[in-house]
């Protein structure tokens, strides 16, 4: 699975070193942070939001992704796991050594993209049920 995910991030940072198909405020971390997004979205976490089913990729992205975009999502679609503990594991070491390759101010989106899957782990882990969402920062509270 591992080798699959390496060709889309291959693809992606060689299609985006050419800086003509660059967006406005592109940071190359933001490929791992979408290819993260759709490997969520492909497997379709049961434990998920109701409102995150899906993460929703950013027009910039996908307006700039080019033809490569139908590549990347026949790849992804090959990645199959046998349960959803599986994929949730296969997404967090993901996220893990995407992080690796960049400084503190470029995680940003995989920070994001960390917080929210993080917060999934802990429901599949406590086999916690959704209620409601707490939009309270965790940094702020005590």
């Amino acid at each position: 699975m591992k080798e699959k995910v390496q060709k889309i991030l291959e693809i992606w940072h060689k299609h985006f070193s050419d800086e003509s198909k660059q967006y406005s405020e592109f940071e190359p971390s933001d490929i791992e942070y979408f290819v993260g997004c759709l490997l969520y979205n492909h497997f379709a976490f049961s434990k998920a939001l109701h409102t995150m089913k899906t993460m929703d990729l950013s027009y910039d992205f996908l307006s700039e992704c080019g033809s490569e975009y139908d590549e990347v999502l026949a790849i992804i679609s090959t990645i199959k796991f046998e349960d959803e503990l599986e994929k949730l594991e296969f997404l967090r070491e993901y996220i893990r050594e995407s992080k690796e390759k960049y400084t503190a101010s470029e995680l940003y989106l995989l920070n994001r993209l960390e917080y929210h899957i993080e917060a999934l782990a802990k429901r599949y882990y406590e086999g916690v049920e959704v209620e409601h969402i707490d939009f309270q920062n965790p940094l702020l509270r005590k």
